[in-house]
C-alpha cells in the first residue's frame, strides 16, 4: 500500500503545482490585457456622426452672356443658367444640364428661347455675347405658357444666384 500512498501524494503535489504555475505575474498581466481589449471591443463609442460640409455661400451678382458661359459645369464650376433673366444654379442637376446632360447646350446660357419652343437647336441660343438680349416678343402665347412653367419648375427646385443683363448694363444699378 505504500506505493499507492506515494502515487496519491505525488498526484495532490502535481495538481498543486499546476495551479500554483497558473497564477504568475505573467499570466496576470495577459488576462488583464485580455479583459481590457474585451472592455473596449464591446463597449466603445460609436463614433460622432459626420457633418457634411456646407457648400460655399452663393452671392447674387450681375451676369452678362459672356460672364455666364464659363459656368457650363466643366473645369469642376458650378452650373447655371439664365431663364427670363433670372440666372438659377442648377448644379444639383448636373446630370440633366451638365457636361453630357440632355439640356446641357444651356449650361451657362440664357436658356429662354430654347425651352419656350421646346428646342435643343444651337439656332435657340443667343450667338452674340455682347449684343442685347433676346426679348422673346416674337413668341406665341403657347410659348409663353410653356415657358412660364419651366420658370416655376426652376424657381421651386434652385437657387437663384443671379440676374442677366445685356452687355455694357451690368454697372447700371
Amino acid at each position: 500500500m505504500d506505493y499507492v500512498e506515494q502515487r496519491v501524494a505525488q498526484a495532490a503535489s502535481s495538481h498543486e503545482a499546476t495551479a500554483n504555475t497558473l497564477l504568475t505575474p505573467l499570466n496576470g498581466l495577459l488576462l488583464a490585457a485580455l479583459l481590457y481589449v474585451a472592455y473596449a471591443f464591446l463597449f466603445r463609442k460609436p463614433p460622432p456622426p459626420e457633418v457634411p460640409a456646407e457648400p460655399p455661400a452663393t452671392v447674387f451678382r450681375t451676369f452678362t452672356p459672356r460672364t455666364l458661359l464659363p459656368y457650363n459645369g466643366e473645369n469642376g464650376m458650378p452650373v447655371y443658367l439664365a431663364v427670363r433673366g433670372k440666372v438659377f444654379d442648377v448644379t444639383r442637376g448636373r446630370n440633366f444640364y451638365g457636361p453630357g446632360g440632355p439640356y446641357s447646350n444651356f449650361a451657362g446660357r440664357d436658356a429662354s428661347r430654347g425651352l419656350a419652343c421646346g428646342s435643343f437647336d444651337e439656332e435657340m441660343l443667343t450667338k452674340d455675347l455682347d449684343g442685347p438680349l433676346d426679348t422673346l416678343e416674337d413668341l406665341g402665347p403657347s410659348e409663353m405658357e410653356a415657358l412660364g412653367g419651366w420658370e416655376e419648375r426652376f424657381e421651386e427646385k434652385y437657387l437663384v444666384v443671379g440676374r442677366l443683363v445685356a452687355a455694357g448694363e451690368e454697372k447700371e444699378e
